[in-house]
């Protein structure tokens, strides 16, 4: 099943679509920022909340699971929501929903609440990217064009990992200093959970300008569903791959606090290694459009997960805070290749009337696998040490690069 990319004059399209400008680009890859940095920011300050409370490495995997329970089961609605009434409205309540969760955060710092906290945030910020995604998708010219925008897009999630551990860490270590306390205090926590519930609010301002596109005319019966997309081979081999090298981003997320606490390291340190991750995975998002015409997305996506499996192999080894920052940039530099690509053959196998379903449907898989990943991992953790966590996981990616290269056949029959 192959279906030529979402362009304007595309068999299929309801309505002419106009190329986004860069500067539109600009204001929602802005958007996207201050949204997802908000909940990277609450996923590094509420696990660091919860082992100073003295919560173990269990209890801090199911708090990180939440994050991603309640995209589970919103993901499909809110890719029908999208289909339906464009980009405004899902990110308008996404905003409002993440801003509730992060204030009662800082009102109320209690575990019971960080949970609820972490639902909030995690569904909000799912629901936001999956209108974003489509919208960006639906504007792009060809399959050049797709590669090049999904960079650019994917960016924001680079940069907002980056930019919400950092200043997180930063207010944990150092609010409760300038309030007259010490580093790591209840105000310093207070301070970073209220910081996360203010970004949103600029996510709003970035996105409530944006022209919406022409809506897609659906046959008569309505919506079609996305379920049966997954009979396909080429969609669950894609999913297969995407879901492998998501885990990979979560296990980093869950051993790198844990590993570091375990160290002795600050908050500040941990914040700036995951931060590390980021800025590399940003810097070669950036990269990546200037080099779309070349690039094969099966080639990048394959060459990602046997590198990633060596890193892994390798991390756990490293023995100090710098080793770890080193290796986290050149996990970054390899994992930051691989979503646009994912996206770029997703939007090129499914048909337009379903993008926002489609991207819903692998937003759910992966967010199935973060809310049973976590809590695998605490376990893990606890059983045999978080190095054999990494391990295992880097084992397993290596071995499904064999899925990434069945890729190929894919990309090239939706080739322009």
């Amino acid at each position: 099943m192959s279906h030529s990319p979402s362009n304007p004059g595309a068999p299929g399209h309801d309505a002419p679509v106009e190329p986004q400008s860069l500067l539109a680009l600009l204001r929602l890859i802005s958007g996207h920022v201050c949204l997802h940095a908000s909940m990277a920011g609450m996923r590094l300050a509420a696990p660091l909340w919860a082992l100073q409370q003295g919560y173990g490495p269990l209890a801090v995997g199911f708090l990180l699971a939440l994050f991603s329970l309640s995209q589970v089961f919103l993901a499909l609605p809110a890719g029908r929501y999208a289909d339906r009434h464009g980009l405004r409205k899902p990110v308008f309540w996404a905003v409002g929903v993440s801003m509730v969760g992060a204030a009662a955060a800082a009102a109320f710092p209690q575990f019971g609440v960080l949970c609820f906290a972490a639902l909030m945030m995690g569904g909000a910020t799912g629901s936001a990217a999956i209108a974003l995604q489509r919208h960006v998708g639906r504007a792009a010219a060809d399959a050049t064009d797709l590669r090049r925008v999904f960079s650019w897009l994917s960016s924001g999630p680079a940069v907002s990992n980056f930019l919400g551990p950092v200043c997180a860490g930063l207010l944990i270590d150092h609010a409760g200093v300038w309030l007259g306390g010490r580093a790591a205090d209840h105000n310093g926590f207070v301070a970073a959970f209220a910081f996360t519930a203010l970004l949103p609010s600029l996510a709003w301002l970035c996105v409530r300008s944006t022209r919406e596109l022409p809506p897609v005319v659906h046959a008569e019966g309505g919506p079609p569903s996305a379920w049966p997309l997954l009979r396909e081979p080429q969609m669950r081999r894609l999913l297969l791959v995407n879901w492998l090298l998501s885990s990979c981003w979560d296990v980093h997320t869950f051993v790198v606090p844990v590993l570091g606490h375990e160290r002795g390291y600050s908050a500040s340190v941990i914040g700036t290694i995951l931060g590390a991750f980021a800025v590399a995975a940003a810097v070669v998002r950036v990269f990546l459009p200037l080099l779309a015409a070349h690039l094969r997305e099966w080639a990048v996506v394959t060459t990602a997960m046997v590198v990633t499996a060596v890193l892994f192999a390798a991390y756990p080894f490293m023995p100090s805070a710098w080793a770890m920052g080193a290796c986290s940039v050149l996990l970054g530099l390899t994992l930051g290749t691989v979503q646009p690509m994912i996206m770029s053959t997703l939007h090129q196998i499914t048909p337009h009337h379903l993008h926002g379903q489609a991207i819903a449907l692998r937003l759910m898989t992966l967010n199935l696998s973060s809310v049973l990943m976590p809590m695998l991992f605490g376990t893990a953790g606890v059983v045999v040490g978080v190095s054999v966590v990494f391990w295992t996981v880097g084992a397993l990616v290596g071995l499904g690069s064999h899925a990434a290269w069945g890729l190929r056949e894919g990309s090239q029959s939706a080739s322009p």
